[in-house]
């Protein structure tokens, strides 16, 4: 594993350390790789109405978006599993939901870039990469809504 694959997987463990999961007890984090070699990261939130539980990737993308940073997004890492002591067990990669992933897209249509999203487990022994157009074919986005090439 490359050390800017690596260095963006531990921002994305080191996120899901603070993850609010009370319910599900599985913690996720996310950390995106802005253009500039910035990292901003994410943590999931969950709450008692469980539809208002907000995913790393949302809450990562929500900083970068208040920050003005929606279009500088360029790479993306999920971490998740259930915390024992200081570190996360889970041996299978963990990807993006549905929605995640369509917030995702925004900012990748933004950025003018099929991003790289890389999947690991809790562990650190399985990764899995793809591009978002892998993981959301056929996307539905700024672009269709003609407000970006």
């Amino acid at each position: 594993m490359s050390d800017g694959k690596s260095a963006l997987i531990d921002a994305a463990r080191d996120a899901a350390s603070r993850a609010y999961a009370p319910y599900s007890g599985f913690h996720v984090g996310a950390a995106l790789l802005l253009k500039n070699g910035d990292v901003v990261t994410g943590a999931n939130v969950e709450n008692a109405s469980y539809g208002l539980t907000l995913c790393a990737e949302t809450s990562a993308v929500a900083k970068i978006a208040n920050e003005g940073w929606i279009g500088e997004l360029a790479e993306v890492a999920i971490v998740g599993g259930r915390p024992d002591g200081n570190a996360l067990v889970g041996s299978n990669p963990v990807h993006p939901c549905g929605r995640c992933r369509q917030i995702l897209n925004e900012a990748a249509e933004r950025s003018k870039t099929d991003i790289l999203i890389h999947c690991a487990s809790g562990d650190g022994d399985a990764v899995k990469s793809y591009r978002l157009s892998e993981l959301l074919p056929a996307s539905f986005g700024p672009k269709d809504l003609g407000l970006i090439d």
